[in-house]
């Protein structure tokens, strides 16, 4: 008779796994993308207006009042009070699925009222002027449903993707070091540091539930306070318009 079929040898009460699997290898940190500076924001608005971009009067709102893109494209003219000069942030446009959606903001926080300095005014002004230029050349075309301030050429929303393409595409144009649409809104907190605005200020502005700037107590912020440091960054910007 043959010799027995000889088995391979294995330790009791242990699985052999391999060497790599026992090597923890450390997550690679996150780089820190620098904001713009107050120079960069502003040559970057001064190129847009240049240009007559449609979208000058987002870029402003996102860079001047930090808000986020999905509440940017969801902005009606029912949202803008001209003659109070104020923003009402109550509405976004998300995608969902093959959809995009118009929504109320979530949070109470979310939905407030935030005060609109010159520059803001007078671009959703010309932003205004462009829509009906827009609306007469579409004609039947026009599907403006939700009222709308931000829109394509026959009314319809904009795809949140293509606007963060596009302000790649309009940074590189202006000659600037690209960075992401939504770190708009740290250079916003960034250009609010460097004007030495209250951080309470900074946090209605940015309508943060916390913001990490070196101050334990932070005094309540008078609907003054926050006009006069909004209208500061403005100025900073480019000119009160």
């Amino acid at each position: 008779m043959g010799a027995p079929h000889a088995r391979p040898l294995r330790a009791r009460g242990r699985r052999w796994r391999p060497l790599a699997s026992l090597v923890k290898v450390p997550k690679p940190r996150r780089r820190r993308i620098k904001p713009w500076s107050v120079a960069e924001a502003g040559q970057f608005l001064t190129d847009a207006a240049a240009r007559e971009d449609h979208l000058f009067a987002a870029w402003v709102l996102v860079l001047s009042l930090g808000l986020r893109r999905s509440e940017v494209l969801g902005l009606t003219w029912k949202s803008v009070d001209f003659e109070r000069g104020e923003l009402h942030v109550d509405h976004q446009i998300q995608r969902a699925g093959r959809q995009i959606l118009h929504r109320e903001t979530k949070t109470e926080d979310s939905d407030d009222f935030l005060p609109l300095p010159a520059l803001c005014l007078k671009a959703l002004r010309m932003r205004r002027a462009q829509q009906i230029g827009d609306r007469k050349a579409a004609g039947e075309l026009w599907q403006n449903s939700h009222d709308l301030v931000f829109t394509t050429k026959y009314g319809t929303p904009i795809e949140p993707g293509n606007m963060t393409r596009m302000f790649a595409l309009r940074a590189r144009r202006a000659g600037l070091r690209v960075i992401p649409l939504r770190n708009t809104r740290h250079t916003c907190s960034s250009l609010l540091v460097a004007l030495k605005v209250h951080p309470k200020v900074a946090q209605r502005i940015l309508r943060h539930s916390q913001i990490a700037m070196p101050m334990e107590v932070y005094a309540e912020a008078s609907e003054e306070e926050v006009r006069d440091a909004i209208g500061k960054l403005s100025d900073a910007m480019g000119g009160t318009g």
